[in-house]
């Protein structure tokens, strides 16, 4: 959809974007074999068959914007926006409006992830915490050693997405509990150097962050809907 405003075509999923949209769709169809079969509560298993189609939207969402947001930084070209021209800061406003809209997707999609993976393997989260997070569903794993083959996959992932997962969490804090994001750069190097024009973020390494960030949710959800389908279709 976004692509329309660069004059390309859709984006025909390849790559991990497939390969993570691939499992989500053979667990749809595992639920509704499973509903013909009569092997399962059909208003859970319609559930969960509504909470993944709405996975795959929500994919589909988070990478447009990833996407528009590095093409949107390809188009600044100055550090500070009193030195940029009126359409070079049209540029870096569209930009900073896609970068912290993939980047807030991002977490609240390994959130649904987490409350799907909670439910379908009745991990119980909420006893440790009414209101998790996707990171609390896998502390959870971790420390009461519940379905440790998934468990330490999506440990591995987390732990080496590590630093641009902090990067991007710090950014989503400010963004959602205390101000705007980038403003928080700009009171930063205010209070460091009182230039009255702050030079901006460093948007190269933001977009890295956020390449990265995709590429972790799209493993985790591979993973996670891998082993869903595995085990169920075992059973």
């Amino acid at each position: 959809m976004l692509r329309m405003l660069f004059g390309e075509p859709p984006r025909m999923p390849d790559g991990k974007l497939a390969e993570a949209i691939q499992e989500m769709w053979q667990f749809v169809e595992i639920v509704n074999q499973r509903i013909r079969d009569d092997s399962g509560p059909e208003r859970k298993l319609r559930t969960y068959e509504i909470w993944t189609r709405g996975i795959i939207g929500s994919i589909d969402e988070m990478e447009q914007s990833c996407y528009a947001a590095e093409k949107f930084a390809e188009r600044i070209h100055h550090t500070a926006v009193g030195a940029m021209s009126y359409e070079e800061q049209l540029d870096y406003h569209r930009y900073v409006y896609y970068d912290k809209n993939g980047f807030i997707r991002m977490f609240a999609l390994l959130d649904k992830l987490g409350t799907l993976l909670n439910d379908v393997l009745s991990l119980d989260t909420e006893r440790m915490k009414p209101h998790f997070s996707y990171f609390t569903v896998l502390r959870n794993m971790r420390l009461n050693r519940k379905h440790p083959a998934l468990g330490n996959l999506l440990d591995e992932v987390k732990e080496r997405y590590k630093e641009p997962m902090n990067r991007l969490r710090s950014r989503r804090n400010v963004e959602i509990h205390h101000m705007n994001s980038e403003l928080q750069d700009d009171l930063t190097q205010m209070d460091q150097q009182h230039r009255e024009d702050p030079l901006l973020e460093n948007i190269a390494g933001q977009v890295d962050d956020l390449r990265l960030g995709l590429a972790l949710v799209l493993e985790a959800l591979t993973l996670s809907y891998r082993y869903c389908c595995e085990r169920w279709s075992a059973r």
